[in-house]
């Protein structure tokens, strides 16, 4: 059972793989969902012991992008490449909310090389068990869903029939929402091997910061703790599985 964590600072990334985190999606600025990281931190993420994706968005909104965003991702996907990262994390969509399977092509193919997955944007598809069976077609590693709600224990059974229709041909990684406390009612519905978290606790809040337009008191910074805890959570529902 894989714990993939994502963090968007080097602080994070230090507090997930000191807490046993296997794999790493790196972001900046989650508070948006995740774009795509800035390339000192991409450098600084490629000396770590465990696989490191790259999330590929160049802004936050919907996933619907312009030729010239797709240029830019283009280039996100080459700075991945060059700082010797394992993989990226990828999505688009058309105005149907179905995937976009002809720019996902491009993106693919333009990521020779890398590992892929494919993001949250397959939970707006209309039909999530259609859109598995496209992202396999495509080629993708894993797809992080949390089954098309906006919490993965709301969408459990969605991304159990996700998990059933992919038999193995790819991942289906439940995220979002995922702590301690839901991680073992999420693998109680199918025997997926990897899960998503943000591990995250609060920032105290600093009163003598200036207001930017930000609610310091809600950013949430990657938790040591949360990731060795959880992970020990599935390492023991792991061996409990085994066991019987």
């Amino acid at each position: 059972m894989k714990l993939e964590v994502c963090v968007d600072s080097i602080a994070g990334l230090n507090a997930a793989v000191a807490g046993g985190a296997d794999r790493i999606e790196l972001c900046s600025c989650l508070a948006m969902g995740g774009l795509t990281p800035s390339i000192g931190l991409m450098e600084l993420a490629a000396k770590a012991p465990i696989p490191v994706y790259a999330m590929i968005r160049p802004r936050g909104g919907n996933f619907i992008f312009s030729p010239q965003e797709v240029d830019q991702m283009k280039r996100e996907i080459d700075a991945t490449r060059n700082t010797n990262l394992a993989g990226v994390v990828l999505g688009a969509n058309q105005h149907s909310n179905a995937l976009d399977t002809n720019l996902l092509e491009k993106l693919i193919d333009h990521s020779e090389g890398l590992g892929l997955t494919l993001h949250r944007v397959i939970d707006l598809a209309p039909d999530l068990v259609e859109a598995t069976e496209t992202a396999v077609d495509l080629g993708f590693e894993r797809i992080l869903s949390s089954g098309g709600a906006h919490k993965a224990l709301d969408g459990i059974e969605n991304l159990a029939a996700m998990h059933h229709a992919a038999a193995g041909r790819l991942s289906v990684m439940p995220g979002s929402g995922i702590n301690a406390q839901t991680a073992p009612d999420i693998l109680q519905a199918a025997d997926f091997t990897e899960i998503h978290a943000g591990c995250g606790s609060t920032y105290p809040q600093d009163q003598t910061l200036l207001d930017f337009g930000f609610e310091a008191a809600g950013e949430k910074n990657t938790d040591e703790n949360q990731v060795r805890l959880l992970k020990t959570i599935l390492l023991d529902l792991s061996q409990t599985t085994l066991d019987h």
